[in-house]
């Protein structure tokens, strides 16, 4: 049965996914890319830049991985872009250039209606106004069996985790500290009676951990 998964998702050591003040040169908040500095470093994500090099090993592994099996995404509209309100700028197509890295259908959660964007490579993003339950509805019909990743970020996570609609977590613990931000587990106090850590493995620079929804 297909699932609702979230795939490196990753975390400061002291619990936030994001920093403070996203903008256009800052999509995870000041300073905050350095959580993914261990995701950049890899093979994986070096090819998917179109950079040669990169690490092999534990977390390219986990990196290769967070696409396996996936059919269609889900995300925040603060993911997809760093403008609030009203869609005042429809150039604006995300951060990822004209051939983004998912190439599968996108939906991105949003208050404001938008018409659906046809990238290279497969990706469409459509945006979804009626909220999360049909959001993730849409991600099944159009997964067509595969699994629907949750990519963020930590609102949007929540949200769906409050609903218990989560069946699995892929999460990244790093050593960098951001001091404030988006927490993820904050008001999620459940979770200890109804995931269970199915895996704890960590390389030289983070700690992978993976939450299954208990059956």
């Amino acid at each position: 049965m297909a699932k609702l998964v979230v795939r490196c998702f990753t975390l400061s050591l002291d619990g936030f996914s994001a920093a403070r003040d996203q903008s256009l040169e800052n999509p995870f908040g000041t300073d905050g890319i350095k959580i993914m500095d261990w995701a950049l470093a890899t093979r994986t994500f070096r090819q998917m830049f179109g950079q040669e090099g990169g690490s092999t090993g534990i977390d390219d592994d986990f990196a290769r991985q967070a696409d396996q099996g996936i059919g269609a995404t889900i995300m925040g509209r603060n993911m997809f872009s760093p403008m609030r309100g009203p869609w005042l700028n429809e150039e604006w197509k995300g951060w990822w250039g004209p051939n983004p890295p998912y190439h599968t259908p996108v939906f991105v959660l949003t208050h404001h209606p938008r018409p659906s964007i046809p990238m290279e490579g497969g990706t469409v993003f459509h945006f979804v106004t009626e909220g999360i339950e049909v959001a993730l509805k849409k991600a099944f019909e159009a997964a067509k069996g595969r699994d629907v990743r949750l990519g963020g970020g930590a609102n949007v996570i929540k949200q769906y985790l409050r609903a218990g609609l989560i069946d699995e977590l892929h999460l990244v613990l790093t050593s960098k500290l951001l001091g404030a931000g988006e927490r993820l587990f904050e008001g999620t106090d459940e979770i200890s009676k109804t995931y269970d850590c199915a895996e704890y493995t960590a390389s030289e620079t983070v700690t992978h951990v993976r939450l299954v929804k208990r059956i």
